[in-house]
């Protein structure tokens, strides 16, 4: 599971001690979104959106009028097409106090397979000011 941390001095050697190199690992960490603690969420700086899958969101027990229908179009890695459900916004929470930031978070909801809960893509990563290292299996960010 990757760690979230302070960017202000860089990645270093010993942020990575505990890895094995060389590895080909994804960036996946752990967020609390709402009242949900939600593991296995994909890192992934070149999506162009914060997606939530659809299993996920009815394990959180988010009430599906919470969901904004929406005319989004997702494109897939192989070219498949997917139509979302909506948008919903959840307020996520990264890291623990006092180290810790807070905010919302627009995810589409997603009725598909996968091996991950969600992804947090550029929105949410350039809006937090998150610098990624998949080197490192790490995210910082200003708090």
């Amino acid at each position: 599971m990757a760690q979230l941390d302070n960017p202000s001095i860089g990645f270093s050697e010993e942020d990575a001690w505990r890895l094995h190199h060389p590895h080909d690992d994804v960036l996946v960490v752990s967020i609390r979104a709402g009242d949900y603690n939600m593991h296995r969420v994909l890192v992934d700086n070149r999506s162009s959106t914060d997606i939530l899958y659809y299993p996920t969101f009815q394990q959180m027990g988010i009430g599906r009028e919470r969901v904004i229908p929406t005319n989004a179009l997702l494109v897939g890695f192989e070219g498949t097409r997917v139509y979302p459900l909506g948008v919903v916004t959840l307020s996520v929470t990264v890291k623990d106090y006092p180290q810790q930031i807070t905010k919302d978070v627009v995810f589409l909801v997603v009725d598909c397979s996968s091996a991950y809960n969600a992804i947090l893509g550029q929105p949410t990563l350039n809006a937090w000011k998150a610098v990624t290292s998949t080197y490192h299996l790490m995210v910082k960010f200003p708090h």
